[in-house]
């Protein structure tokens, strides 16, 4: 049994106006938000347009049980802007933590996930996204944010 997809993360909604967006669930009490750091901490990309990527504008929400993401694509290619202009808004990916981001992504290859999208920061925690949308209805993603224990 795969232990990829069992701890979820979040829920990544695109959008064409993160600004209009956050101030409507604040308004209706979810909230706070905060900036996600820049995108330019990830060293090791693996994307189909870097200044696509980079110009990525992320908010979060932290709820109790799950973080909320909201992502306004920059007009450069990437799977998000396409996402947003041929689909319109709404749910991009759902986002899953792994211990390791790398033994994820191995392990998910034998599982017939082919890489979409992935970054590493410096210590290797990173992400990586998956091309699932066909089969699953949405992107698939695991992310680690802490190394595994050596």
């Amino acid at each position: 049994m795969s232990t990829l997809f069992n701890v979820l993360h979040h829920i990544c909604l695109v959008v064409h106006d993160i600004d209009k967006t956050q101030a409507w669930y604040q308004s209706i009490g979810i909230g706070p938000w905060v900036q996600y750091p820049p995108l330019t901490e990830y060293e090791e990309l693996q994307v189909p347009s870097v200044p696509g990527f980079h110009n990525l504008k992320y908010r979060v929400c932290n709820l109790p049980n799950v973080q909320l993401q909201l992502c306004q694509p920059g007009e450069e290619p990437s799977p998000q802007r396409w996402h947003l202009d041929n689909k319109g808004e709404g749910v991009f990916h759902i986002g899953f933590e792994v211990p390791d981001a790398d033994a994820a992504e191995a392990q998910a290859g034998t599982q017939g996930l082919q890489v979409l999208m992935r970054g590493r920061r410096r210590n290797h925690t990173g992400f990586t996204y998956y091309d699932s949308a066909a089969e699953a209805g949405v992107t698939l993603l695991t992310r680690a944010t802490n190394l595994p224990d050596q």
